[in-house]
């Protein structure tokens, strides 16, 4: 069902990050801006969208990657030649939920996480997912008011996977997650989606 092709298609839906350049910064050495520039830059436009879904403003995502930038640079010394996506996504959503906590009230940052793992059989044609509305709806700005209007743990989950096109064990991973909530979150935000689509009137088609 999901695919990394699909994941960079629907990337597209997303305004491209508005850094052309790394922006000046103080007591960083050339070196590391150097190897920030050649390893971790190519992939702002990814820390964008994913500041932008979990904010849900452009400028507030703005606000996030740049502050985002900053922390990688400082701490591009650190990185081990790992997956420089997933390390700057990771830094990004740290960032993103400290904005948060400064700037939105609480209740729209913090959530209990009282669901169990669930081990739902279910046929995956039954199952119309955000990707698949996408390509068939017309209105696309109907999926992104119904991913915007998740709760904002299901909402993260699911760009992830679907926008980011991150595998489970990369998302867990980089939320401190088990794979077992991972996908039982990436189901219910699914579920969601759909039905505020159907209440929006985005029918099947």
């Amino acid at each position: 069902m999901h695919s990394q092709e699909a994941g960079t298609a629907n990337r597209s839906e997303v305004p491209s990050a508005p850094f052309q350049d790394i922006p000046p910064t103080r007591g960083c050495s050339p070196d590391a801006v150097a190897r920030f520039s050649t390893v971790v830059a190519p992939y702002l436009g990814d820390a964008y969208a994913l500041a932008r879904w979990l904010t849900g403003s452009g400028p507030d995502a703005e606000d996030v990657v740049q502050d985002a930038i900053l922390r990688a640079l400082r701490g591009i010394d650190k990185f081990a030649n790992g997956s420089a996506r997933a390390w700057l996504l990771t830094i990004v959503r740290n960032t993103t939920y400290d904005w948060l906590r400064k700037n939105r009230s609480r209740s729209m940052v913090f959530v209990d996480d009282v669901e169990e793992i669930e081990s739902v059989q279910h046929d995956a044609s039954d199952i119309r997912t955000p990707e698949t509305a996408l390509l068939k709806n017309e209105e696309v700005t109907l999926v992104e008011s119904a991913i915007l209007a998740l709760p904002l743990h299901y909402r993260e989950t699911l760009v992830l996977r679907e926008v980011q096109g991150l595998s489970y064990r990369d998302i867990a991973e980089l939320t401190g997650i088990s794979i077992g909530t991972t996908m039982s979150r990436l189901f219910r935000a699914r579920r969601l989606v759909i039905e505020q689509l159907k209440n929006n009137g985005a029918s099947d088609r």
